[in-house]
């Protein structure tokens, strides 16, 4: 009975964190972005590539119709990642992003390109509780809660020639950086009975003001996907995985008072990938799709996403 009640508190944490938090870098698009998902598996330590791909559609007229100064942008992004365990209880992890923007306007020909580091993120991690039991079928059923909070560094570019060329109401997304040092915090649980799981990650983002006066809006993400694990000759595990994940931030803020229009919103989108483990190689990834967005009072519009990585673990 204490175990089944420490699983349904747990369960409650974690929604009642995603439920009360009304707080997306646009959906995830722009700059700071960093989507964790389910970890590599890993004892000790591990270090990697990641991938990542974003569209987003900008300036879109009142109706959410395209314009002639409706802008199609890429957001891809080449990360070198990894984590370092510390005992049995404490996890850090360092992204190191190296961004490639480009903006696309039809109506004008025009395309525009940047690239270059982005804003590093260092995270620690501390392990709640991990347990493992039977259960009335003899079948074994583990679970485990992390807790982390993390800092992002001002390392990539920051151009102020391209907030101040666009009006007040436009999206300031095509930066490499933020010019600010954020602060992060992260629930992730994990619950498995035999190689049937489902995995739980929520994050708040803080964001400060840069010393352009300018703020970006804080960022909420919650994500749950549902895997399984297929033991090949006990050498090689599957786990595709499905599920999905809700995006929310509030509106930037300019000079220290003033909402800019086209930001914030919120999204739903749907995930599917596959986590695939050989030995200490790792790999995987996933595609996202948006299922309902309403983005910088929609006037941006989000399209599909996609992510890949390679990992040693060592």
């Amino acid at each position: 009975m204490k175990y089944t009640r420490k699983i349904v508190i747990t369960c409650i944490l974690v929604s009642a964190t995603t439920l009360a938090t009304k707080a997306c870098d646009i959906c995830g698009c722009g700059v700071g972005s960093y989507y964790l998902g389910i970890l590599p598996d890993f004892n000790k330590r591990f270090i990697g590539l990641r991938y990542q791909h974003k569209l987003l559609t900008t300036h879109l007229g009142a109706s959410g119709n395209r314009t002639p100064i409706t802008a199609d942008e890429t957001y891809e992004s080449m990360e070198l990642w990894g984590a370092w365990n510390f005992g049995t209880r404490w996890r850090a992890m360092a992204i190191l992003p190296y961004n490639f923007n480009t903006r696309h306007v039809p109506g004008s020909g025009q395309t525009g390109h940047k690239d270059g580091m982005g804003d590093v993120a260092l995270m620690g991690f501390y392990k709640i509780f991990e347990q493992a039991a039977a259960t009335n079928g003899s079948k074994l059923l583990v679970h485990s809660l992390w807790a982390g909070i993390g800092v992002k560094a001002p390392t990539g570019k920051y151009d102020d020639g391209e907030r101040t060329s666009v009006s007040q109401d436009a999206p300031n997304n095509f930066q490499l950086g933020t010019a600010s040092t954020d602060f992060m915090a992260n629930l992730a649980y994990d619950i498995r009975l035999m190689d049937l799981g489902l995995n739980a990650n929520v994050s708040y983002k803080i964001n400060t003001e840069n010393r352009y006066e300018y703020r970006y809006g804080n960022k909420f993400t919650a994500n749950v996907l549902a895997y399984y694990k297929f033991n090949i000759k006990n050498k090689v595990r599957i786990a595709p995985n499905a599920g999905a994940m809700y995006e929310t931030q509030t509106k930037d803020v300019i000079y220290g008072r003033y909402d800019v229009a086209q930001s914030g919103g919120n999204s739903l989108t749907g995930v599917a990938g596959v986590e695939v483990n050989a030995g200490r190689v790792s790999f995987g990834g996933n595609y996202q799709s948006p299922l309902s967005q309403n983005l910088a009072d929609g006037r941006v519009k989000a399209g599909d996403r996609w992510m890949a990585h390679v990992s040693f673990s060592f």
